[in-house]
């Protein structure tokens, strides 16, 4: 005789805390950010997943079940008032961006301090406002299984949708703001939509503040369509107070296609950036940079999958971290070359400068490919800074902490070289400065 039985897997605080939370605001969520029909069926999806844990490959070196102990409770209901000024100290060099705005405050759209584009051939309107709503998040099958999608979905409460109309041209940046008010931790999910028809250019920037002592979690999704020739230039600049960062970018790049992505994380306690690009058609390009600057406990996690669907197809992935404390970085390059994908040129690096014995950098490359005729290639290295610069810095004169500041910015500065736009680049260039004085070597 045989018996079978079935072990039960014991739900942690956290897991039981959304589902808990969403039954306490579930009637407070817009219905426009998405049906109630789909918020129950994405959190259902949540309790029979829970997070993700060391032992599903793509989260091996994140445990999410460990490590996310809390949750803050939803953003539901009015935000504080904010003027503009408070938002622009909040935003610090960032506000002196000549770009527009789309800010959300506590989770909802902040008319009276946002500035959408109202050009020809330009559509930028806010999720809860719209007619229609975003794709549901089970509609992609690359993102289908994973839990902090399905929270994304039923938790959200606004988001950008965005569209050119083909040949046109977003004429600067537009700059998606989460912010923060309140003396409480909040849970923010917002979710974007990007679609850029046939030819068509724009640039994107999305970051996160805290106006007084708010933190908490963010969750956010960015769906992109970057349709026939094309031209995205997309770059998320991480929040300066600290928060636990959830973030999932899905891209399709048609014909002749361009995605240029940056992404700078500095200071997040605990984040996830989670990317998945598909080459739809012939010719496409990406350019994917990261730069991750950590110290203390600090655990970043930027994981990218890209998948060569379509032949004659250019992908570059560049990763940079500096790490200091027992800071832990990840970084995870998955690139699947299809059958039909022949011609294919993809290349991947990462990188991490050890400035503790302490920290710990987890590198996991991958290369999946079933065509024959394609150029792909991956590295990964992990070194202190090299004694015999710091010897030749000093030997002109200039003293041990300035050298080891000197090298350890010309190390990250590769990263942000792929900022065509100067005013951004600069932007981001100060972020790292004023991140590397303050925590380097502390």
């Amino acid at each position: 005789m045989s018996t079978s039985a079935t072990m039960t897997i014991r739900k942690t605080p956290a897991e039981e805390a959304f589902v808990r939370h969403f039954e306490a605001v579930a009637g407070d969520l817009p219905a426009a950010a998405a049906s109630q029909e789909a918020r129950r069926a994405a959190i259902a999806r949540f309790e029979g997943l829970g997070l993700p844990h060391r032992r599903i490959e793509a989260w091996k070196y994140t445990d999410l079940r460990n490590q996310l102990r809390n949750v803050a409770s939803p953003a539901v209901g009015e935000a504080p008032a904010v003027d503009r000024d408070a938002l622009d100290e909040a935003l610090g060099n960032l506000a002196g961006l000549d770009a527009y705005r789309a800010v959300f405050l506590n989770g909802r759209f902040a008319g009276s301090l946002s500035s959408l584009p109202d050009e020809t051939g330009i559509r930028a309107e806010n999720l809860a406002a719209s007619s229609g709503a975003a794709s549901s998040g089970d509609g992609d099958e690359r993102i289908a299984s994973e839990s902090i999608v399905a929270l994304n979905e039923a938790f959200v409460t606004d988001g950008l949708l965005f569209e050119t109309a083909a040949n046109a041209v977003l004429d600067k940046p537009l700059l998606i703001v989460s912010a923060r008010a309140g003396a409480e931790d909040l849970l923010v999910t917002l979710r974007h939509d990007i679609t850029l028809g046939s030819n068509s250019e724009a640039t994107i920037l999305e970051t996160a503040v805290s106006i007084g002592l708010t933190g908490g979690q963010a969750n956010a999704r960015v769906d992109m369509t970057i349709s026939d020739g094309a031209r995205l230039r997309h770059l998320k600049i991480g929040s300066a107070s600290p928060l636990v960062d959830l973030a999932t970018w899905a891209a399709r790049l048609g014909r002749d296609a361009s995605y240029k992505a940056l992404q700078l994380t500095a200071g997040a306690p605990l984040a996830r950036n989670q990317s998945y690009v598909s080459f739809d058609g012939p010719g496409a390009d990406l350019d994917f940079s990261a730069a991750v600057l950590a110290n203390g406990r600090d655990h970043v996690d930027t994981t990218v999958v890209v998948e060569h669907l379509a032949p004659g197809c250019r992908s570059r992935e560049l990763f940079k971290a500096v790490l200091d404390g027992e800071a832990c970085a990840v970084s995870q390059g998955k690139v699947i070359v299809d059958r039909e994908a022949q011609k294919t040129d993809g290349k991947q690096m990462a990188q991490a400068l050890m400035l503790s014995e302490t920290a710990e950098f987890d590198s996991k490359p991958e290369l999946e490919i079933y065509a024959d005729d394609v150029a792909c290639g991956h590295g990964s290295t992990s070194a202190r800074i090299d004694p015999d610069y710091i010897f030749y810095l000093r030997s002109r004169g200039i003293p041990r902490a300035e050298a080891e500041a000197l090298l350890t910015e010309a190390f990250i500065a590769e990263v942000f070289d792929h900022v065509d736009a100067e005013d951004i680049r600069d932007v981001v260039v100060e972020r790292a400065r004023a991140w590397l004085a303050a925590n380097a070597n502390r």
